[in-house]
């Protein structure tokens, strides 16, 4: 009898499938919001948790359907600042202060921190920030996945670039900083 190799949970899943899962996780973090109590930061961690995991979904989703390879995307961890450099390569574009705020999560270590650091809570990013963060790339992804992939590469206004200021900002706030 032949051992079969085990598989990574999601390796497997397509694209549209993860990005389900990141929609799922979305509108969790939109009832657990609700839950949260001014004044009380601990009780916004469900909602950071949910919100921070579905954008990393988002994320990987996009990955995944410009054809990076499910192992590579793993191997990324939560690293929010590398899969956004990544998803910026794709075709992603983003407000400057969208990927700004998606470098600090990781730089602030806001996943571990939301997981193991009550203590810290007081000190995570502004729920009104992490929210605009989370719609935008909600938004932007999912009008990516609904192309085709050659058509995002061939023109860059496909991909969901904002047109103006904001996409000037963000692609000279991607080449200014090389973890962005």
């Amino acid at each position: 009898m032949a051992i079969e190799e085990r598989k990574y949970p999601g390796e497997l899943a397509s694209p549209q499938q993860v990005h389900e899962l990141a929609e799922e996780y979305r509108k969790a973090a939109n009832h657990l919001l609700q839950l949260g109590r001014p004044g009380k930061p601990l009780t916004r961690a469900p909602f950071r948790l949910a919100a921070i995991h579905a954008i990393e979904l988002y994320l990987t989703a996009l990955l995944l359907h410009r054809g990076h390879n499910a192992n590579q995307v793993r191997k990324l961890q939560h690293d929010l600042s590398r899969r956004t450099e990544h998803a910026l390569e794709a075709g992603l574009r983003l407000r400057a202060k969208t990927a700004k705020h998606l470098q600090s999560l990781s730089q602030n270590r806001e996943y571990l921190v939301t997981r193991y650091g009550p203590e810290l809570a007081a000190t995570a990013s502004q729920i009104n920030r992490l929210t605009a963060t989370l719609e935008e790339v909600a938004a932007k992804v999912t009008a990516l996945l609904a192309l085709p992939a050659r058509s995002q590469q061939a023109d860059p206004a496909a991909s969901g670039e904002v047109q103006g200021q904001d996409s000037t900002a963000s692609s000279s706030a991607a080449t200014a900083d090389p973890m962005t």
